[in-house]
């Protein structure tokens, strides 16, 4: 059976309830490890009263997202700022340019275009209604897939879970049925232990589940949660 190993409790965890979590939230705040592109209270912030988005605002976070994606926290953010100042400097925005930052042509290419087109996309967005239909078009944006818009979402101040594998493979192992896999796209059956999972610790600690997933991406991405066979 798959089990998770706790460094803050130093033993094998079943659930993650009130103590666990918020011992594990300020390790992470007091280690100077608080914080996805933005700080803990300011994505804490974010989600219980979403801001509106100049158009340069609402393109540098889909940048992050764009650069975060299959590359560690601390590259991405480190590329994302230089970049942000490239822009900001009043320079040309062009492949060409920004290939000398960072190098995936792919990348930098839908960073491109994103910037662009930063009034449509940033308008479009804010005219849908309803959080699905901006899901949906979060997933028409270049270079962003069914996981990556959930990142977006939560650092534009909607309230998702970005699934990614380190929170599958913890509410795969929390709900204690080894039959399931970690899974591109997600599965029905994963998503169904992450979403109870995240329910349970939101009952725990009356915090958005936005707000939970940073912290538990980032506990088990350090390590402070462990799996083990």
């Amino acid at each position: 059976m798959k089990k998770v190993y706790c460094s803050i409790s130093n033993s094998f965890i079943t659930k993650i309830d009130r103590g666990v979590f918020f011992a594990l939230e300020k390790y992470l705040i007091e280690s100077g490890l608080g914080s996805d592109k933005d700080s803990f209270d300011v994505i804490k912030e974010r989600l219980q009263t979403p801001p509106i988005l100049t158009p340069e605002e609402f393109a540098f976070e889909v940048f992050y997202v764009i650069l975060a994606s299959g590359f560690k926290q601390k590259v991405a953010k480190e590329k994302f700022l230089l970049i942000k100042d490239y822009i900001c400097s009043g320079k040309n925005v062009c492949p060409e340019n920004l290939l000398s930052i960072f190098g995936n042509k792919n990348k930098i290419n839908a960073i491109c275009k994103v910037w662009q087109n930063k009034e449509k996309y940033r308008n479009n967005f804010y005219n849908l209604k309803t959080i699905d239909e901006k899901l949906n078009y979060l997933e028409t944006l270049p270079y962003i897939g069914a996981i990556t818009k959930n990142h977006i979402a939560r650092n534009l101040g909607i309230n998702k879970v970005k699934y990614d594998v380190w929170i599958q493979r913890l509410g795969i192992c929390l709900c204690g049925n080894d039959d399931m896999q970690v899974s591109s796209p997600l599965s029905d059956s994963v998503k169904i232990a992450c979403d109870k999972m995240f329910e349970d610790i939101a009952k725990e600690t009356n915090l958005s589940i936005g707000y939970i997933d940073v912290v538990l991406w980032k506990s088990c991405q350090i390590g402070l949660l462990k799996f083990e066979e």
